[in-house]
Parts: C-alpha cells; sequence; structure tokens
C-alpha cells in the first residue's frame, strides 16, 4: 500500500509540475488584417489551420495592438510595456528601423518573456523576423540582438521584410529617393541650363569651373543613388542563424518551409523539457512572396497565397505539437502584430494589403483597423474551446501570463502594461482588467480607451487623428503610411469621443447633444491620460535619428571583401535548433 501511494503520489505531482510549466508556442504574423482569417469573418481566404486553431481555444474579438508599427508593437509584445518606456517610440516620421546597421535598439535593460522563461529553465527560440536592432558599438556585440534578449536559439530576419528585399517589387524609399536625389537633380540641371542660356545671351561670365562643380555634385547624387541601389539588399535583407550570417541577401525560395522546419526541429528536440517558441512570420508584410505550391492558388492574388501559406505554416506546427502528444500542456497563441497596411498598393494597381474587416484605418494608425488584430489561444483543457471573448485585451497581456505560468515573478523595478489573461480565458472573470489603454502613435499619446467598470460601453477619445489622402480613402496613400504629428494631423479640442460598443467602424463622433455626460467622459479620460503621463519617465530614444542612420562600423558582412557581402549557408549548414 506504501507503494502504491507513493506511486499515485508521483504521479499526481508530476501530472501538477506539467500543467504548471507549460510549453509555449507563440505565432506573430506581420500585418495580418483582422479581417483576413476565416475565424474572423472571412469567407474566400482559406486559413484551415488558423480556424482550427480559433475552434479549438479562445478566440479575442478586442485583442489590440499596443502601436500600430511593427518595431514598436514588438518591443511592447516581448516585454509588456507601453513602447514608449523603453524608448521604442519614435518623435519623428520613421517609426521603424530601416538599416540593419543602425545602433538603436531594444535596450538591454528591458525585461523579455524570453529572459523570465530562460531564468526558470525553459529553451527558447525566436525564428523569424526580430525587428528591435542589432548591435550597438561594433558589428559583434549584438546587444540588441535575441541572443541578448533571452532566446537561447535565433533563425531568422535580423531586420524585417520589405519590398527592396525583393527584386523587381519597387521600393518603399521611393518618397526619399524622390526628395533627396531627384528633386536636387532636378535644380542641378535647371541651373546648368540657365547658366548655359545666360552665358550663351551674354549677360553673364561663368567660369568652366561652375559647370565642373555641378556636373560633379550631378555625379556625386547620383553614385550615391546607384550605390544605394545596389547595395541596400544585401546589406540590410540577410538570415541569421544564432550570431552567424547564413544567407546574404536573403533568399526567398520556400523560405517559409525553411524556417517552418527549424521552428518543427526546435520542438522536436525540446519535446521532452519545457521550451518557448516564438515563430514570427515575415508574411504578410511585402514583399510578398510564396513557393511555387502556393504561388497563383488562392483568390485574392499574391497576398491571398502568402496568407494560404502562412496558414499552411501554422497547421504544421500544430501537427508537430500534436504528433509529440506536446499539445495538451502547450498555450498557443496566434495574432498580428498591427493591422494591414491599407496603403501597400503596386505600381501596377494591385493591392498587397489585407482586409481589416468592418474597421477603419489600417496599419501606422490608430483607429480600430490599425490596431485591432487577431487573437487566438489554445490550451486543451485548460481553456474553453470556442469560446469568444469581446473585453478589451492587448498584445502585451501575453508577457505576464506566460510568465506567470512560467512560474516567474513579475519585474517589481518597472511598470508592467500588461495584464495576466488566464482569469478571463478560463472565466473565472467576465471582465477585462484593462479599465484604460493608451494608444500611441509613436512617442505620441494618440487616444485612450476606457471600459468603465459595471458598464457595457467602451469609449474611445482621439487627441488628434490622421488625414487621410486623397479625400474619401481609407488611408494616407500620399505618404504610403500615416504620420503621427505637424501637418498630417487633425488635433481635437474637445477629443474625438466615440463608443466602440455601439459603433465599432468608428463613423459618429458623439456631441454633448448625443451623450449628455460627454464633458464627464472626456474629463475621466483625461484625467486618466494625466495619471499615465506621471509614470512616464525619460529614457534615451531608440529611435532618433542619431540611432537609425546607417553606421558602416556596424554593418555586418558574411565576407570580408568590401560590400560585396554574398554568401549562402543556408544549405550547407545542418546544425538543427538547439
Amino acid at each position: 500500500m506504501r507503494t502504491l501511494w507513493l506511486l499515485l503520489l508521483f504521479i499526481y505531482e508530476a501530472r501538477s509540475h506539467a500543467v504548471s510549466t507549460p510549453n509555449f508556442v507563440l505565432l506573430m504574423a506581420d500585418d495580418l488584417g483582422i479581417g483576413d482569417p476565416g475565424c474572423y469573418g472571412n469567407k474566400t481566404l482559406r486559413t484551415p489551420n488558423i480556424d482550427r486553431l480559433a475552434r479549438g481555444g479562445v478566440k479575442l474579438t478586442q485583442h489590440l495592438a499596443a502601436s500600430p508599427l511593427c518595431t514598436p508593437s514588438r518591443a511592447a509584445f516581448m516585454t509588456g510595456r507601453y513602447p514608449i518606456r523603453s524608448g521604442m517610440a519614435s518623435r519623428s516620421q520613421v517609426g521603424v528601423f530601416v538599416f540593419s546597421a543602425s545602433s538603436g535598439g531594444l535596450p538591454h535593460s528591458e525585461i523579455t518573456f524570453a529572459k523570465l522563461l530562460k531564468n526558470q529553465g525553459y529553451s527558447t527560440a525566436l525564428i523569424g523576423k526580430w525587428h528591435l536592432g542589432t548591435s550597438c558599438h561594433n558589428r559583434t556585440d549584438l546587444c540588441h540582438h535575441p541572443l541578448s534578449h533571452g532566446f537561447d536559439y535565433f533563425h531568422g530576419l535580423p531586420m524585417t521584410n520589405l519590398r527592396d528585399c525583393k527584386p523587381g517589387e519597387g521600393s518603399v524609399f521611393t518618397r526619399a529617393l524622390r526628395l533627396l536625389v531627384f528633386v536636387p537633380l532636378q535644380v542641378i540641371a535647371i541651373t546648368l541650363l540657365t547658366l548655359a542660356v545666360l552665358m550663351c545671351l551674354g549677360f553673364v561670365q561663368v567660369p568652366l569651373c561652375v559647370f565642373f562643380c555641378l556636373f560633379f555634385l550631378a555625379a556625386l547624387v547620383l553614385g550615391a543613388l546607384l550605390c544605394f541601389l545596389h547595395y541596400f539588399r544585401p546589406l540590410n535583407c540577410f538570415l541569421m542563424r544564432n550570431r552567424d550570417i547564413t544567407q546574404q541577401p536573403m533568399s526567398y525560395d520556400n523560405l517559409t518551409q525553411r524556417l517552418t522546419a527549424d521552428a518543427a526541429q526546435f520542438i522536436q528536440r525540446n519535446a521532452k523539457t519545457p521550451f518557448l517558441l516564438v515563430l514570427a512570420f515575415l508574411h504578410m508584410h511585402t514583399a510578398l512572396f510564396s513557393s511555387k505550391d502556393f504561388a497563383g492558388k488562392s483568390k485574392h492574388g499574391a497576398y491571398g497565397d502568402a496568407a494560404e501559406e502562412m496558414d499552411w505554416s501554422v497547421g504544421q506546427i500544430l501537427d508537430v505539437l500534436d504528433e509529440l502528444k506536446l499539445a495538451n500542456n502547450t498555450l498557443v497563441y496566434f495574432s498580428s502584430d498591427q493591422g494591414a497596411h491599407i496603403e501597400e498598393v503596386t505600381v501596377k494597381g494591385e493591392g498587397h494589403g489585407g482586409s481589416n474587416g468592418i474597421y477603419k484605418g489600417g496599419k501606422a494608425n490608430n483607429w480600430e483597423g490599425g490596431i485591432r488584430v487577431p487573437g487566438i489561444l489554445r490550451w486543451p483543457g485548460v481553456i474553453q474551446a470556442g469560446l469568444e471573448i469581446d473585453e478589451p485585451t492587448s498584445n502585451m497581456d501575453i508577457f505576464p501570463t506566460v510568465a506567470k505560468l512560467a512560474g516567474s515573478p513579475l519585474p517589481e523595478d518597472r511598470i508592467i502594461d500588461g495584464r495576466d489573461l488566464m482569469p478571463l480565458l478560463q472565466g473565472r472573470s467576465h471582465r477585462s482588467d484593462h479599465e484604460f489603454l493608451f494608444h500611441y502613435c509613436n512617442f505620441y499619446l494618440n487616444a485612450v480607451r476606457w471600459h468603465p467598470q459595471n458598464s457595457t460601453s467602451i469609449w474611445k477619445a482621439f487627441f488628434f487623428t490622421p488625414k487621410f489622402f486623397p479625400e474619401g480613402a481609407n488611408g494616407c496613400f500620399a505618404t504610403h503610411v500615416c504620420f503621427c504629428h505637424g501637418q498630417y494631423v487633425t488635433y481635437h479640442d474637445p477629443p474625438l469621443l466615440f463608443d466602440i460598443s455601439q459603433d465599432p467602424r468608428e463613423r459618429n463622433p458623439l456631441t454633448p447633444t448625443s451623450e449628455p455626460r460627454f464633458r464627464e467622459i472626456l474629463g475621466t479620460m483625461q484625467a486618466a491620460a494625466a495619471r499615465h503621463a506621471e509614470t512616464l519617465r525619460d529614457v534615451p530614444n531608440q529611435l532618433s535619428l542619431g540611432n537609425l542612420v546607417w553606421k558602416p562600423w556596424l554593418q555586418m558582412c558574411c565576407s570580408s571583401s568590401g560590400l560585396s557581402c554574398q554568401c549562402d549557408r543556408e544549405k550547407q549548414d545542418g546544425r538543427g535548433s538547439r
């Protein structure tokens, strides 16, 4: 009997330990709209695996990105904190890193959920997109690299996927090139022509050295343009495995398949120990890409092909969990870093952005279409399958949720803005712990969301809104993304007020006439914003101009012969993930 009791006790403790230390698979899409997956209402884009995930878990219908741009949103996701707290919120028009050799990035002082879980004995991996910086002072310090933020293993793109990474797909720098290259060339050409005409008419005598200097200046500008066009792709679009470059420039051939296989291998190798896998897809950011198995197969062009390939990848990960009998002890999360990029239209007029469903706006603005994203969590036997929750939640909530489930205490030396989701997911609470949420457009507080206790209303007040162009459009097509200050926005005094619970499309701003408590509601929200502002501290701006610009001494290159930077070790490198 004593032996039997000991055996039962051992089995109970083993099961308790398994439940208390689940595995985590966090799947993060890039620029996927809430209207794209079938489980969120899309009838023509095939996403059977994302839909399978939703059927087996909880679907959040008011899941919000902490920022509508890649870099700040991912910083918030990793740290559970508004990006302004870590200096990952830009004061300029450029809100993300665009060069691999920038010195800004997620500060080493920030604590990611990967760091917490690594300290709890978890194996940790990030496969796919990082976009939170690489190095600080020299190309080998890798101070912002995933391995410096708690991940044991990294395989993917330290930067982000861009049109410039794929030949023939155009450039995200078109507007900047027009301003910095074509305008100066036009000025030089007009100056040369004017001086030549005046000289021919005998009005002035112009030394030949003036013409030489102007031609030389034009040659410099053209040379800089050619260098940029030639070198940008290899210098910024490359894959790394841990600290080593494995493919420069990056090839899109079977890229999703390669990264998915590595993610599956990581799970297989760590099946007997607790693990954290962050699979950050390069889909759906442009340049769009898909393998031959998916190209031309969807009803939505290149965007649909890429979305269906990403869904296939989700299915491969779910299948591996099932095959290894890990599904019941693994919390799976699927989301997107922000809404679909409405303004992504090719020179041929083909839309390369997704669907934000009924919601206004998209990526780079805080209308619901820019921040309301898919949010699916599955943990069989722990989270009720098929549940739908319409309470306000944030991608910052993953940090405290994962930390608590892994048995890690939260850091006490800083404010954590996320809230543990488990009471809501398990039905122990029917209200979000977020009474207020603050929506930032880069550095600037753009809007406040208030879900009062004992009320079904969800108020949202805008201090400013972007100026959509052309008039009547649903985005800022002239600038490719909406900007956050100056002439590009309209300031509102009093703030623009909506009740999201009644007007999710944000079409009908409230007035003192239509809402008797108009000023009382705004007063409460402005007071909350003021209290929130008092919790902020001055920190170094990681997205300042000085931190954004390209620094040659930080440039990583897989060869030592100048800036040729070409290698392909992806096929040769047989090393698997840890």
